[in-house]
């Protein structure tokens, strides 16, 4: 964790959170204990190899804030594919990325799979593991973290 936040940061159920590296900021984040991974979604995504790299993968993402329909594109490497249980119950393999995150004044890099959420609420999904050590979550509460 870096920043100068008191430790573990009180959040809430849903927060905002930004992607620095992609540009993109203020993407609404459901903060789900119930979840061990985060997710991310992705209007879609082309797996594909680089050389002295490996397995990769190019997402375009509709997170920007206040810009709906608008894509961006990004391109990270594939730690590994993994099999998550979604939120119908079913089976789903899926990508699994690291990114550069911001959450209030706390900066970290965090796994998240990568879907298509577009069903869904939430672009983001937070899980336990993104959370470990840094935050604690009052259910009861939203939006704690200001800008």
């Amino acid at each position: 964790m870096k920043g100068d936040a008191p430790r573990p940061l009180l959040i809430g159920w849903k927060e905002r959170l930004d992607f620095p590296a992609w540009g993109i900021r203020r993407v609404k984040a459901k903060v789900d204990t119930g979840a061990r991974t985060s997710a991310l979604d992705a209007a879609s995504y082309d797996l594909y190899y680089a050389e002295g790299v490996g397995l990769c993968v190019r997402l375009r993402l509709a997170l920007l804030h206040g810009h709906l329909g608008e894509l961006r594109v990004v391109e990270a490497p594939v730690l590994r594919m993994v099999v998550v249980r979604n939120s119908g119950g079913m089976h789903e393999q899926r990508p699994l990325i690291e990114a550069d995150v911001g959450l209030g004044p706390v900066r970290k890099r965090i796994r998240l799979t990568v879907t298509n959420r577009a069903g869904m609420r939430f672009r983001v999904i937070l899980g336990r593991q993104a959370l470990a050590d840094d935050f604690v979550v009052d259910v009861s509460k939203k939006y704690l973290l200001r800008p």
